[in-house]
Formats: C-alpha cells, sequence, structure tokens
C-alpha cells in the first residue's frame, strides 16, 4: 500500500505483487491507515476472538447436553429384570 501512496499506479503494485486489484482495494479498506504493528495486533486480536468463540460453542453444546440430559426423568426408565435360579433340591 505503501507503494500506490507514494505514487506507483495500483495496477504496477498488484502485477509485482501477483495480486488482484479488488483485494488491494479490499486491504486498502481494511488496513489503511494503519502502521505495521496495529495490522499485527489487530490479526493477534482476530485470532483470539475466534479461539474464544469456538470455547462459547463448545461450553454451549454441553449446557444444551447436561439440560437435555436433566429434563429426562431417569426414575420413569424400565428397571432391569433380575433373574436368577434356585435349586429346589436344597430346601427338599
Amino acid at each position: 500500500m505503501a507503494e500506490a501512496e507514494g505514487g506507483m499506479m495500483v495496477r504496477d503494485v498488484c502485477r509485482k505483487h501477483n495480486v488482484s486489484e479488488q483485494s488491494f482495494y479490499r486491504w486498502k479498506a481494511k488496513y489503511g491507515g494503519m502502521d505495521v504493528a496495529e495490522v499485527k495486533r489487530l490479526k493477534e486480536l482476530e485470532r483470539e476472538n475466534t479461539e474464544l468463540k469456538q470455547i462459547v460453542a463448545e461450553q454451549a453444546l454441553d449446557i444444551r447436553m447436561l439440560k437435555d440430559i436433566n429434563s429426562k426423568n431417569v426414575w420413569s426408565a424400565p428397571s432391569p429384570q433380575v433373574s436368577f435360579c434356585v435349586d429346589l433340591k436344597q430346601f427338599a
């Protein structure tokens, strides 16, 4: 961007760096007026934000799962059948 601001034609800058003019103008709209340190900080904050969103999504899924489990009535589940054999000859 500094090259384009320095007087070089945008088309030539894009050709030199092998990017489209559309990408150049999109980057200019997003990062225009920032220095390198600010752009790095912005990228770091965007990465951190993505990680935090992932954590929130996982926690929301955990909460939903626990609510579903909690809402089911455990006591209404059929009880397991216990069977055993008794040798009646013992009692004769």
